[in-house]
Formats: C-alpha cells, structure tokens, sequence
C-alpha cells in the first residue's frame, strides 16, 4: 500500500532542466510514453479474486484431506477393534463348549445318586422346556408376522391394481398388539434377570466374605501338628508358640496394612461397579502382547464411556495398577506365609521330637543332665537362628517392595517429562500459527477498509432511494386506512339491519303457553316408571350385595412369601426351625405403607 501511495503522488522536482521541461509537454500534449504505463485495476481485481478462489480451493482440499486421514485412523483402528474381538470370541465359544461339555460329563457319568446333581438336571430339563415354549409362543409367531407382512409387500408391489385390496390399518394394530405383548414380556424377563444377578452377587459377596474370613482365622489359629505333639518341656513349647504368635502377628500386621491399602484404593474409585466390570472386561479383551494395546483400550474405553474424559479414564488405569499390584502383594505374602509356616512347623516338630528323645534320656539316663542341658540350650539356639533369618527374610522382601514402588515412581515420573516437552512443543507451534494469523488478519483488515469506503457510498446512495420509497409507502397506507374507515362503517351499518331483523323474529316465535309450576315439577309417568314407583315387580338380585377391595389372584401368586412357603411345603421343610426362623425376614414385594399400619397391639 506504501509503495502504490508514492507511485501515485504527483512529481516534484526541485532542479529543472530541459528533460523535466520535455516530460511536463508530453504530459500536455497527451503523448505516451513506454517507460510510464496506466495500471489497469480492473485487471488487479480479477487476479486478486482468482488467487482468493486459489487459496479457498487449496483450504477445501486440506480439510478433506484432514477428513480423509481422521475417517482412515477410525477405520484402521476399528479393524484392528474387530480383530481383537472375533479372537476374544473364539476363545469365549472354546471355553463355553468346554465347560458344557464338563458339567454335561459330570451329570451324565459320576455321581448319579447326588441330589444335588438330581436337582440341577432337572432344572436344565425345565430350563430347556420353558425356552421351547418361549419360542413357541413369542418368537415363531413373530417371524411369522414378519414373513407375512414381507409376503404382502412384495404381492402389493408386484401386483398394484385397484382391485388388489390391503387393510393396512388392520395390519397396522395387528403390529402395535404384538410389539405390546413384547413389550410386557421382555419387562418381565429383564426384571427376572435383575432379581438373579442380584441373588448372584449376594451369593458371591457372601462367599467371599466368608474365604476372608477363613483366611484371617487360619493365621490366627495354631498348626494341629503342633497342637497335637507333647513337649515334656513347658519353656520350649511356650517359647515355640510365642515365636509363632510373633511370626504370625508379623503377617497379619502387613496383610491389614495391605488390605487397607486395597481399600483405599477402592474408595478412591471413580467408577461403579458395573463400569469397573465393563473396564475389566475390555481391558481382558486386549492380550499383553498386542502392538499399540493401550491405545486400543483407551479408545474402546472413551466409546464405552462417552461421559468420562480421557484423563479420568487414565487415573482410573492407575487406581487398578495399583490394586492389581496391592493383591499381588498379598497373594506373595499369603504364600510367603504358608511356606514360613510349613517350614516352621516342621522345624518345631523336629524340636519336640528331638526335646522327647532328650527328656527320654534324661529319664533314662540322670547321670547326662548336663548334656541334656546343652542340648536345649542348642535348640533354643536354633529357634532364635530361625527368628533371624525370618526376619531378614521380611527385611529383604519389604526392600524388594520398596525398590519396585520407586522403579514405578521413576517409570511415572519420565512419562509425565515427556508430555511436558510435547505440551512445549506444541505451544510454540501454536505461537507461530497464531503470528501467522495475525499478519493475515492485518492484509484482510486493509482490504476490508477499502471496501468499507465503497459500501459507505453505495448506502448514501441507497439512503436516497429508501426516503423516496418510505414517502409512497406513507401515502399507499394512509390510502388504505381510509379504505378500512370506510368498510368499518358500512359492517356496523348492515350489523344494525341484521339486529333489527332478529328482533322482529323473536317477538314471531316468542313464548304463549301458561305458567303451571306444579306440572313443571311434578315426576312424570316414565320417570316413575324408570324408578319403580307405584309399580310391583319381582326383585332380582343382579349384583352383590357390597364391593369388596382386596387383591387379585395374580398379586397373590406374585408375593415372594407365599412362593417361598409354597416351594418349602413342596419339599416339606415348612415345619423345621429354617423355615420358622426364614418366613418372618422376607419382606412384602411392596412395602406397606405407615399410614396403614395397625396401632392395636401397641397400646
């Protein structure tokens, strides 16, 4: 723009002579010269629209191309998502049949007296019988519907003549009635599959509370082998009992340390139950072996989960290392403990064996009480030598644990470095983007002010034009606000004449007969005899006598108290202390309510 301002400024010379003098003539007299051209604008114009429609092409090309490649990454990884799940099938239908094929070995082969077995049989046979009556009666009729209906469409687009009849309404609430029926059949069997998985899980939550249980008592309890032994020495056999009270409260130290690590883990978990099984589901989908499998899960993880961000997806990733790693430890320890505890007690029973056949040679043998002597003063030796290699042993695993936590720490650490110096890196490209924007933005503000003069002329222009139009407007309406005067008028006028008309009928049909109060209210004879007055008939009874408000048969047969006392009095167990002591904790399927509930028995 600067170098067009000074190439379109006037000349000034301050020194003339004869060749300035020679130029200001041509310029007189209109002479062209080749050294000066006239710009032609109108040209510039044009390049400058060809280059915009350049760059905008070259924008849309970039945008697909972006659009090409993002649309080729969902693909390549939805490949790679299919991959992974038709092996995650193959392998669930190899250990699906297998297991069929075990319980069917089980129930077919050993064991044919269980009862246990006896019932399962014959809940599979009721199992596959009910699922024959389901397809009976709710999917055969269906795919019957649906070929029917195919079968009519094709007929009515093959033969579409007036003659050729369909009663689509019919049809129409043929379908709306089945996809009620459905409706209300897939309710119930939902309803029945929710009452299951919950029987299910308190079935497992018990289970497992009671294998923690026998876990915490089998570290408390003494070895039966060292319960069982006699030790004619009472210091050894208490001192063997402390060492193990010692060793055992060592271990049940760190295994409550390290439950309440797994807990704490587990209240700081983001996800629910159900999320956390999903997480744990696709996360076993993805071998440790496959390339790019963090990736992969992630992603299968963000369309699971649309709501949760991709940070609190890796936070949660963490929370489960960091369990998965806590119950490795206490699985190691558990071990370590059973095996510590094997060896001491056979260690011990080798002490007491040792100890008899001492007190038997003492017994026998007086004269060799001092070597007896020395003989437990060995073992006590032995047992404090034990205690300390047990403990080094526990030294060296807490420093192995340790060690493991800062290689963790160290590994988390780095990865957290290296995003910072993407994050950089980012930045500065996105500074340089935004420098690039801005020296942009300046060359469109310059073109847009040159535009902004021609619009100011084209609106005063406008301006005009618009007052010229606004006056014949002005006179246009106020011509047709006369015009509506005038219509108002002459609408009251004829609503005045039709008035006058109407009165003159009413006063034609107006009211003549005489004014009789008694007959007006007095009953009629089809009134009295619609209510039975002054007339004798024969009463029947066509109705009960009073309603009654109770529940219905199927209310009744739904109520798990009376299923249970039913299922209980088909095994005849209705009169045991079981049955007496489980009927009165079932509750109702709704609860009564308070304002119903009976205050007699409380006063």
């Amino acid at each position: 723009m600067e170098k067009m301002n000074q190439r379109d400024r006037p000349f000034m010379t301050i020194q003339r002579n004869d060749s300035s003098d020679h130029l200001v003539l041509h310029m007189k007299n209109e002479m062209r010269n080749t050294k000066y051209k006239p710009v032609d604008y109108q040209q510039l114009h044009v390049l400058t629209e060809a280059k915009k429609l350049a760059s905008a092409s070259a924008e849309l090309k970039i945008r697909k191309a972006m659009l090409t490649s993002k649309i080729s990454k969902e693909q390549t990884l939805i490949k790679q998502h299919k991959q992974v799940w038709w092996q995650e099938y193959q392998r669930l239908n190899e250990v699906r049949c297998k297991m069929e094929s075990e319980i069917k070995s089980l129930l077919n082969e050993e064991n044919i007296g269980n009862e246990c077995l006896c019932d399962l049989t014959n809940f599979e046979q009721e199992l596959s019988e009910q699922w024959c009556t389901y397809l009976k009666n709710v999917i055969n009729p269906i795919q019957q519907l649906r070929a029917d209906l195919k079968y009519r469409q094709h007929h009515t687009l093959q033969h579409s003549h007036p003659h050729v009849e369909f009663n689509s309404v019919k049809v129409l609430e043929e379908v709306d009635f089945v996809k009620k029926q459905l409706k209300t059949v897939f309710e119930r069997l939902s309803l029945e599959q929710q009452r299951i998985e919950n029987d299910l899980s308190g079935w497992s939550i018990k289970i497992l509370d009671h294998s923690l249980e026998e876990k915490t008592n089998l570290l408390s309890e003494l070895p039966i082998e060292l319960g069982s032994l006699e030790c004619p020495y009472p210091d050894l056999k208490s001192s063997i009992h402390s060492e193990f009270c010692k060793f055992t409260q060592k271990y049940q130290k760190k295994l409550q340390d390290v439950d309440l690590q797994l807990e704490d883990i587990y209240r700081n978990c983001q996800l629910s139950e159900e999320d956390h099984w999903i997480y744990q589901a696709i996360l076993d989908q993805y071998p440790g072996d496959l390339f790019g499998r963090r990736t992969l899960y992630l992603d299968m993880l963000q369309r699971y989960f649309p709501h949760k961000s991709r940070h609190d997806l890796i936070e949660h990733e963490k929370y489960c290392d960091q369990y998965r790693f806590a119950m490795e430890q206490r699985k190691i320890l558990i071990s370590n403990w059973n095996k510590n505890k094997k060896d001491f007690t056979q260690k011990a029973v080798l002490t007491l064996i040792e100890a008899c056949a001492a007190h038997e040679m003492e017994s026998t043998l007086a004269k060799d009480k001092k070597k007896q002597q020395e003989l437990c003063a060995d073992l006590k030796a032995k047992v404090l030598q034990w205690r300390a290699h047990q403990e080094e042993v526990a030294r060296l695993e807490m420093e192995i644990s340790a060690r493991r936590r800062e290689k963790e720490e160290e590994k988390e650490k780095l990865w957290k470095k290296k995003e910072l110096l993407q994050r950089a890196e980012k930045k500065k490209k996105i500074k340089k983007y935004w420098a690039m924007k801005k020296q942009k933005w300046q060359e469109m503000e310059m073109r847009d002010l040159q535009r902004l003069e021609e619009l100011k002329k084209l609106i005063a222009e406008q301006s005009l034009k618009d007052r010229e139009r606004v006056k014949y407007r002005k006179e246009l309406l106020e011509r047709r606000l006369m015009e509506k005067k005038e219509a108002a008028l002459q609408e009251a006028h004829e609503d005045k004449e039709r008035a006058r008309r109407l009165e003159a009928l009413r006063k034609q049909v107006a009211v003549v007969a005489q004014f009789d109060p008694v007959r007006m209210m007095s009953d009629t004879m089809a009134s009295k005899a619609r209510m039975g007055i002054e007339i004798e008939e024969e009463f029947i009874l066509q109705k009960p006598l009073f309603t009654l408000n109770t529940y219905n048969e199927q209310q009744i047969i739904s109520d798990p108290r009376l299923r249970f006392e039913l299922a209980l009095r088909e095994a005849g167990l209705h009169r045991t202390l079981y049955a007496k002591e489980i009927l009165p904790k079932i509750s109702p399927r709704k609860p009564p309510r308070k304002d119903m509930e009976s205050t007699v028995f409380k006063i």
